[in-house]
């Protein structure tokens, strides 16, 4: 007979939802270089404003969909149809401030490659090129931003970018590992610290 296993801590903020805990268990804090997600995940972060992030957890194939797979080669392209059209599209929040913030994000990111410097150098320049790894016990110590996403909100802010404030840097900061916020006790906060 096989011996039951314990049930799995998981920080603080999983829900019950599967697609949740599998973000969490999957994702959440885990590096990532690449730069198509590293923008869907600032894109996705940035329309997390205002709402819960189970909200464009369960609209992220949505988003994928109507913003192309997130190329920003092709949402710079966009003009006032296209733009019109996502504001018409149910898969995503339909809010004209985000959408027009993906356009502005997608302009302002080609711009950058123009001049010779990639999304995956400037966001990772705010640690230094490596993950902070943070030692949590629990809620009430994970900050909602810090010094150093304060200093990436300014920066992308000064490049053009949009949707971009200091606890949106963080929670982007948070789900591309740039730092380990699984707390302590969390059974991935172990394993995501290896990855660094």
């Amino acid at each position: 007979m096989k011996k039951p296993t314990a049930p799995r801590t998981r920080c603080f903020w999983v829900s019950d939802d599967p697609l949740y805990i599998s973000y969490h268990d999957d994702e959440w804090g885990v590096p990532v270089h690449d730069e198509r997600r590293l923008f869907e995940m600032l894109i996705l972060e940035g329309a997390q404003a205002g709402l819960s992030w189970i909200t464009i957890l369960r609209r992220r194939e949505g988003y994928r969909q109507a913003f192309d797979g997130f190329d920003p080669k092709v949402i710079a392209r966009y003009g006032p149809a296209e733009i019109a059209a996502r504001l018409t599209d149910p898969g995503i929040v339909r809010n004209r401030a985000k959408v027009e913030a993906t356009v502005q994000n997608a302009r302002t990111l080609l711009e950058l490659r123009d001049q010779g410097e990639s999304l995956d150098g400037l966001l990772w320049s705010f640690v230094g090129g490596r993950p902070r790894q943070n030692r949590w016990s629990g809620r009430g110590e994970v900050p909602a931003e810090t010094a150093e996403s304060k200093a990436m909100s300014k920066e992308l802010r000064r490049r053009g970018f949009t949707f971009v404030g200091p606890t949106i840097c963080y929670a982007f900061m948070q789900a591309v590992g740039m730092v380990n916020d699984h707390t302590v006790d969390c059974f991935r906060h172990h394993e995501v610290g290896r990855l660094a």
